[in-house]
């Protein structure tokens, strides 16, 4: 019997300088929006599923030589190897699983991509509401919750006791909440996650190419283009981009993606903290007028630091593209992965956020946050080179992101193909989707311009998807002893996250009411 080579897989801030361009609004963009595969494993069969029966075969041996072990009590651990190494034929055919060499660098490069975005640029703005303290502690205690909960995925990716693989999210809440309830729990957050962050991607992205050509094209004498032009030319290259063919493949697009990312995150807190001080800076808490004001406007900071963390949505997806074994278990390296990327993602988050609040005090943009600052109050005195070059780095990351997040979407479209006529998809309708998937987020992001402005009511429906979810997944398929630590600590952060999702959709609702949403079809 050959080497066992995989775990099977279940399916009021100051006027802007002259002359400086207007950077794109970032209002707490939603973490992330991914559509779960529908692909199932025969292990975990339901009715629209059913398992083909067995073709006949002439029995010329009731009893093969090579199945003698097998039947005896000695035989388990080979049967166990065996059952291990069967794989859902699907999951050669789909975008997520199509290719399984990844590695640790891949993990790290994948999770530094999706793991690093626009929304840490207004972590400054959460410590104008909570002060030094209280911003400094939160923003610490969540940090190391959603890692907690990071963990835990990556722990629950593979059963070593059924030799099953969640492969991706929406299989593993199927298993642990029964396929009705996590449709109802899991799958509108996730959708959100998945497709609102690529809708996300383009409006920043777009705007963003729209600054860069004000910037080092200032004094061509050229016809500008508009926002939605601008759209067009991002999601243009978005879509060229996402021709690659699964997850393993854009590798190299992470690394990119990871690397502009920390490069403008560096660029702008260094530039901010070097140039010093604004005069009359205060650090003093703001308050609300109102005592419901006061009540909600702190939950609305704690979910601007809690939007800050994205990415668990494609942790599952991401480990799936590693080999897996009972001896070589594909939770090792990926932890190894992860525990680089997010050192990497606390050296930049934490500086910005404190960097950024010193910097600019009560005076940081609630809108946009540092690449705002960074173009208003610095403009003047920053090289032209170093601001095209951080919104360079702005674009090329949410071109790479897109992908990233786009991914799973490719992955559940196709699955209904190859769920349906049993083949992988041909080489045009794969072009097809991905172009279809592409150019239906640009027509949201044209049509909904204001989706932005109730990001932070929809992000706390999401949330437990991040900081709840995990807890009870590991409490459902772990099973610790009743009143154990590990037990009472998965208990408390998953009800703490379930309220904390809760009381922060109640603030979104006062925020929407409180001061009202432009709505502006077809106007971005």
């Amino acid at each position: 019997m050959g080497e066992v080579d995989e775990v099977y897989s279940a399916p009021i801030t100051p006027r802007p300088a002259s002359r400086a361009p207007t950077p794109p609004i970032i209002s707490a963009p939603p973490s992330q929006f991914h559509s779960p595969s529908l692909s199932r494993s025969p292990l975990l069969s339901f009715g629209d599923h059913p398992e083909k029966p067995a073709q006949k075969t002439p029995n010329k041996s009731r009893t093969p030589r090579f199945i003698t072990p097998l039947i005896t009590p000695l035989g388990s651990p080979l049967r166990k190897a065996l059952h291990l190494t069967k794989l859902d034929p699907q999951d050669a055919w789909l975008p997520i699983t199509e290719s399984r060499n990844g590695n640790a660098y891949y993990a790290a490069f994948h999770t530094l991509c999706s793991g690093i975005g626009v929304q840490a640029l207004i972590l400054p703005v959460a410590f104008t509401i909570l002060g030094w303290a209280w911003g400094i502690t939160c923003l610490t205690l969540a940090f190391i919750w959603q890692l907690y909960t990071l963990y835990l995925l990556v722990q629950l990716h593979e059963s070593t006791e059924t030799g099953i693989r969640y492969s991706r999210y929406m299989q593993l809440a199927s298993a642990t909440f029964g396929e009705r309830l996590s449709k109802f729990l899991a799958l509108f957050p996730i959708a959100y996650l998945s497709g609102g962050t690529c809708v996300a991607l383009i409006i920043i992205g777009g705007s963003t190419m729209k600054m860069f050509f004000q910037t080092v094209c200032d004094s061509c004498n050229v016809n500008q283009l508009t926002n939605v032009e601008w759209y067009l030319v991002f999601t243009s290259a978005a879509v060229v981009l996402s021709q690659l063919p699964n997850l393993n493949s854009i590798a190299g697009v992470s690394l990119v993606g990871a690397i502009t990312a920390v490069g403008y995150c560096t660029i702008i807190w260094v530039v901010s903290v070097a140039e010093g001080r604004l005069p009359n800076v205060s650090y003093s808490p703001v308050k609300a007028r109102t005592e419901i004001g006061r009540i909600f406007d702190p939950l609305n900071a704690l979910g601007i630091i809690a939007f800050a963390f994205r990415g668990h949505n494609l942790i599952l997806e991401i480990q799936a593209t590693m080999p897996s074994s009972e001896k070589h278990p594909s939770r090792v390296p990926m932890w190894r992965g992860v525990k680089f990327a997010y050192v990497l993602i606390a050296m930049c988050l934490f500086p910005l956020a404190i960097g950024g609040y010193w910097a600019y005090g009560q005076l940081i943009p609630a809108n946009g946050g540092m690449l705002t600052a960074l173009y208003t109050f610095h403009a003047q005195s920053t090289a032209k080179s170093v601001l095209g070059l951080t919104s360079l780095f702005v674009i090329i990351n949410a071109v790479s992101s897109f992908q990233i997040y786009g991914m799973p979407s490719f992955d559940d479209m196709e699955s209904n193909y190859t769920r349906r006529f049993k083949k992988p998809c041909p080489w045009w309708l794969r072009v097809f989707i991905r172009c279809m998937f592409g150019y239906g987020c640009f027509f949201v992001a044209i049509a909904i311009p204001f989706l932005g402005s109730v990001a932070g009511l929809i992000g706390g429906i999401s949330l437990p998807v991040t900081l709840a979810y995990p807890c009870f997944m590991w409490l459902k398929i772990k099973k610790p002893k009743i009143y154990s630590p590990i037990w009472c600590l998965n208990w408390g952060l998953g009800i703490l996250g379930m309220g904390l999702s809760g009381i922060l959709m109640a603030a979104g609702v006062y925020v929407v009411i409180d001061t009202g949403i432009q709505v502006s079809f077809f106007k971005p």
